[in-house]
């Protein structure tokens, strides 16, 4: 008997556990290997991170190389590197896996749904670290700015890395905003109608999380969040009304 169909005659709690450790271990074993070759990736993807605090400081004209003082600096630079390099390149397999979990409790006809979800949720994820990856030099150059001129700023790489990989993970959950809205309306829990008449609301609600959660703190990277949830709210509203016919 398949894991599916298993799942569809009622899997015990033993199942459910066994499901989750199977999930857990392909996830595990994906993110090790790419973690392996983001770890041998280092000069490269360290370069491409490096690229719009060089743009903001080529803008300023100041150099844009990075503080070591630790002598651990550089190995522990590497291994977050490699560790984060891991989960991006294996967020497809992450996120077919947790898809693939969910699917069992799902009904026939939400099933078929389950490819266009994960396709939804990368394509998603991926342009909102893009927009963060985008935004953060102007973030560079906001943060700079309040510090003020008599500042000489020379940053330590492990900090630098940590804003910028904690801007761009928390850009990428925050546009899978308009994935789970419409799961949220093929499971009935909400209706079209109703997040259209609360839109308000949400409006607000948008405006307050993106000022909450953008880490640099900045207006542009607040304005670059908000703005496209505010266009995924009003898509999600339209997806659900299709979806529903």
């Amino acid at each position: 008997m398949s894991r599916i169909s298993k799942a569809q005659s009622g899997m015990t709690l033993a199942e459910h556990l066994a499901e989750v450790r199977h999930r857990f271990l392909i996830s595990a074993i994906t993110v090790s290997l790419f973690g392996v070759v983001a770890f041998l990736l280092y000069p490269q993807i360290l370069h491409l991170l490096q690229e719009p605090y060089c743009a903001a400081r080529d803008a300023a004209h100041k150099s844009c190389v990075f503080l070591v003082t630790n002598p651990l600096d550089g190995l522990t630079l590497r291994i977050k590197i490699g560790f984060f390099g891991g989960l991006l390149f294996s967020s497809p397999v992450l996120f077919w896996q947790f898809w693939r979990f969910i699917t069992p409790g799902l009904k026939q006809r939400e099933r078929r749904y389950i490819i266009p979800f994960v396709s939804a949720s990368l394509v998603f994820f991926i342009s909102g670290m893009t927009v963060a990856y985008f935004s953060f030099g102007h973030a560079i150059q906001f943060l700079e700015s309040i510090g003020g001129k008599s500042l000489l700023t020379e940053y330590n790489p492990n900090q630098y890395l940590t804003l910028f990989l904690l801007m761009m993970f928390i850009f990428g959950v925050t546009f899978e905003f308009p994935v789970v809205l419409v799961a949220m309306e093929m499971a009935n829990i909400v209706t079209p109608k109703q997040l259209l008449h609360f839109w308000r609301y949400a409006l607000i609600a948008i405006t307050i999380a993106s000022a909450v959660f953008t880490p640099s703190g900045d207006p542009l990277s607040m304005l670059a969040l908000a703005l496209p949830l505010t266009i995924f709210y009003f898509m999600a509203i339209g997806v659900g009304k299709l979806l529903k016919k």
